[in-house]
């Protein structure tokens, strides 16, 4: 045969061949890029459960962040639990994080808008100069700072300021340096209003319970006990007869879902006044259990104390059985 069309037929064997295989290999979408392993079995399961928990959150949580040196003091139990909360706790990644501090007090309910990184602030004074080097620039949150706002304002919550520069302070940013290190999750902050009382920042919390269904994780972060006059650097192991009571009386209550005598704490709870002279980091607690929902009751999942007074009591807020 001719030398020519010899090399004729090899070419279109060659080109056949050629169309064959893409047309195999574009059949086939998990073989489409080079270089891409398939997935394990193990690998795909773990994807399925993260994205089924990102599109909703079950439960919210009030984290009692104690003291600033919570951010270095290894000798803390509460730091060591917080290390281990993505472990033990909640292992599932959220979509967003609303945190409620204690340390951000306003006249109307107020939500940080940042765009870019979330500015650290130092809200304390006289602690270690290493502790004013620690960052957490977690990203803001803007769309969900919108959120908050349309869904206070739709439950009736007059007035909702968006602060479009405040960062993050240390009520937020310690624990969650603690929970999420790599700080990759958008965060978003609400303030509290002390001069309110306690079921104001329950129907708060009631307002935003739709946003677990978007796979944010609300959480409340102040103390179970917080009376700074009455800490007790000498007091050992030993814990402040009043402190105990009134913290017994509060896991009480919420492991019983009695929520209703929460939120009249300072009426029903012995010592209440002493425990929390002012009621900043409380407040929180109220939030966090009206977003859980009226079916629910806490869960303790961690307690501790420092100072003899300062309960570091943790709570989970989840659907009774």
């Amino acid at each position: 045969m001719h030398t020519k069309s010899l090399f004729f037929i090899y070419a279109i064997g060659c080109l056949c061949f050629c169309i064959i295989f893409a047309l195999i290999n574009f059949s086939n979408p998990q073989k489409q890029f080079s270089g891409e392993k398939k997935p394990t079995m193990a690998a795909a399961a773990a994807a399925v459960d993260n994205n089924k928990v990102i599109k909703s959150m079950k439960d919210t949580f009030y984290i009692s962040h104690g003291s600033p040196t919570l951010s270095i003091d290894d000798s803390l139990p509460a730091r060591h639990f917080l290390k281990s909360f993505r472990q033990k706790v909640l292992p599932e990644k959220p979509k967003a994080i609303l945190i409620i501090s204690g340390h951000w007090e306003t006249s109307e309910p107020s939500v940080n808008a940042v765009t870019g990184p979330s500015e650290t602030i130092y809200d304390f004074y006289g602690f270690p100069d290493r502790m004013y080097r620690l960052k957490y620039p977690a990203p803001g949150a803007p769309e969900l700072a919108n959120r908050v706002k349309q869904l206070l304002i739709g439950s009736g919550f007059g007035s909702v300021h968006v602060d479009k520069k405040r960062g993050l302070d240390h009520g937020a940013w310690v624990p969650l340096m603690l929970m999420y290190p790599d700080a990759d999750i958008p965060v978003c902050q609400l303030s509290v209003q002390t001069q309110k009382d306690a079921a104001h920042h329950y129907r708060l919390g009631q307002a935003l319970a739709p946003l677990k269904d978007d796979g944010v994780l609300i959480v409340g972060s102040g103390a179970a006990t917080h009376n700074l006059r009455k800490l007790d650097r000498g007091s050992g192991d030993a814990v402040a007869p009043w402190a105990d009571e009134f913290d017994t009386w509060i896991k009480d209550a919420l492991l019983e879902g009695r929520y209703d005598d929460v939120n009249d704490y300072e009426k029903k709870a012995p010592h209440a006044k002493v425990a929390h002279p002012w009621p900043d980091h409380f407040y929180p607690l109220h939030v966090a259990m009206g977003a859980a929902g009226e079916n629910t009751r806490g869960e303790l999942v961690h307690h501790s104390w420092s100072l003899g007074t300062l309960s570091y009591a943790s709570y989970k807020f989840t659907e009774k059985p």
